[in-house]
This record gives C-alpha cells, sequence and structure tokens, in this order.
C-alpha cells in the first residue's frame, strides 16, 4: 500500500480517486502519521478468511515451521480476505 502525504493527497485528489478506481490502495498520512486510507469501492475484508489465516500460520509456527513457509503461501496468507 502507498503511502502518500496529506498535502499531496489534496492537491492530487482526483488522480488518487482513479488509480483506487484501478484496483491501488493509499494510507494518507499527516507529518508521516497513517491517518486515514483510500481504497476501491467495494473493497471488503472477510475477517473469517483473515482469522483462517492467522489460525493456519499460528499452526505453523507451533509446529516449528517444518517443511518451511513458501513465499506462495506467505503471498496468498496475506491475500486472504483482500478477494
Amino acid at each position: 500500500m502507498t503511502e502518500i502525504g496529506a498535502f499531496e493527497a489534496k492537491t492530487q485528489f482526483s488522480r488518487l480517486l482513479d488509480r483506487a478506481k484501478n484496483g491501488e490502495e493509499f494510507t494518507i498520512t499527516h507529518r508521516g502519521v497513517p491517518v486515514a486510507k483510500l481504497v476501491p469501492a467495494g473493497h471488503s475484508t472477510d475477517i473469517s478468511e483473515a482469522r483462517a489465516a492467522l489460525a493456519r500460520l499460528r499452526q505453523r509456527a507451533n509446529e516449528g515451521m517444518t517443511p518451511p513457509i513458501s513465499i506462495e503461501e506467505i503471498l496468498d496468507w496475506r491475500d486472504s480476505g483482500r478477494r
């Protein structure tokens, strides 16, 4: 997710809306502190999918991560609930 300062967000708002329409997400900061998010409309987080992904991570951690977690698994878990 891209971070953008409040002033820049204000001056580039139309452009940011177009980019958000195309699926980009932004964190808007004020003096370096995150204060808001701009996400595409219809963006929702399925909390049950996120909880299931967390449970899988915890299970793997308790098992000593054998075999090692692949990058594909990490990316899949990261994206759980974003679809």
